[in-house]
């Protein structure tokens, strides 16, 4: 059964997608730790981050960096920390955080509980900075 990532891949569940290429998909966690946290994933469907082919996981390195310098031009933080913690879904993803301190990377902190609305402009604020890129 596939991953509620691919499914997003694929247009069963919608997303608030802020880019796509042919190998990688880019979206608003809808469980945020801040506004603008996006999660980055390869489209293929693998589970460990450390099982991804050796092209597909050089390339997504890059494919972040483009994101997270989108969020940066959006959402004010004094850096975009990365994260790969890999057991909620089994599918590779990388969280990309704005963040202020450390302590703004700690999961335990409850999520913020954004309106569609808010979720809808700051992915279309995002998906913008990164065209200009």
């Amino acid at each position: 059964m596939a991953t509620i990532f691919t499914r997003i891949v694929n247009g069963e569940i919608p997303s608030y997608k802020i880019a796509e290429t042919e190998d990688y998909y880019a979206f608003l966690d809808i469980n945020p730790l801040a506004k603008g946290h996006t999660l980055v994933i390869p489209k293929k469907e693998i589970d460990y981050i450390f099982n991804v082919d050796d092209d597909l996981l050089a390339g997504m390195l890059p494919f972040a960096k483009k994101v997270g310098r989108a969020i940066e031009a959006v959402v004010p933080c004094k850096r975009i920390g990365v994260t790969v913690i890999g057991l909620e879904v089994p599918h590779t993803h990388i969280h990309l955080i704005p963040i202020n301190s450390i302590y703004d990377m700690d999961f335990k902190q409850p999520k913020l509980q954004l309106p569609a609305e808010e979720f809808e402009k700051l992915a279309a604020d995002i998906r913008e900075a990164y065209a200009k890129q």
